[in-house]
């Protein structure tokens, strides 16, 4: 199989997104996607330079990151599934109203086109209040799929929300068979 594996900037989640990454790249053809953000900006989890490394080391090739790269995506049916991990607030504000402004969003899109599936994996502060009803739009739309997803910390922010990466690579083979992994809610 080929898989997509698109990066946005919720760094705090990259090691753990990295390694659910390797899991499947053990299995399966990997193409890394990085949004512009996570292709561009250090932070306190690491550089840019350091995530691109990484993503090459263990995909064995470049990150994708313009439009211009992804767009081929839907018209050559390059990949058979495209998983977002993680997949911040913004990109599924994005997602839900069709924009696609950036390389993530954009090869969601073109992806799309051809009734493949799109596996997201939240990762943001405000899942259970600006974000929800971009979590449910999608939950309502057909060929996406989520990692199991649950309150990381609900003490101390308790609107945020983030996948079980773990769950990554069992949450893509059910897709793949166009069946959403359960449950759903950690």
């Amino acid at each position: 199989m080929n898989v997509g594996f698109a990066l946005c900037g919720s760094f705090c989640t990259f090691d753990k997104v990295f390694r659910a990454m390797d899991q499947v790249a053990s299995i399966h053809t990997v193409t890394p996607i990085f949004s512009y953000s996570s292709y561009t900006m250090d932070s306190r989890f690491g550089t840019a330079a350091q995530n691109i490394a990484r993503a090459t080391d263990i995909c064995g090739r470049k990150p994708l990151h313009t439009v211009p790269q992804v767009e081929p995506i839907g018209p050559q049916k390059l990949l058979d599934i495209l998983v977002i991990a993680p997949c911040t607030g913004n990109t599924l504000a994005k997602l839900a109203h069709g924009i696609a402004d950036g390389p993530v969003t954009m090869a969601a899109k073109s992806h799309l086109r051809n009734g493949r599936p799109v596996l997201v994996a939240v990762s943001t502060n405000d899942a259970l209040a600006g974000a929800a009803e971009n979590i449910g739009r999608l939950l309502a739309r057909k060929n996406y799929f989520f990692v199991p997803f649950g309150q990381d910390d609900p003490v101390k922010k308790p609107t945020s929300m983030v996948a079980d990466f773990t769950k990554i690579l069992p949450a893509l083979e059910a897709a793949l068979e166009g069946r959403q992994l359960q449950p759903i809610l950690l």
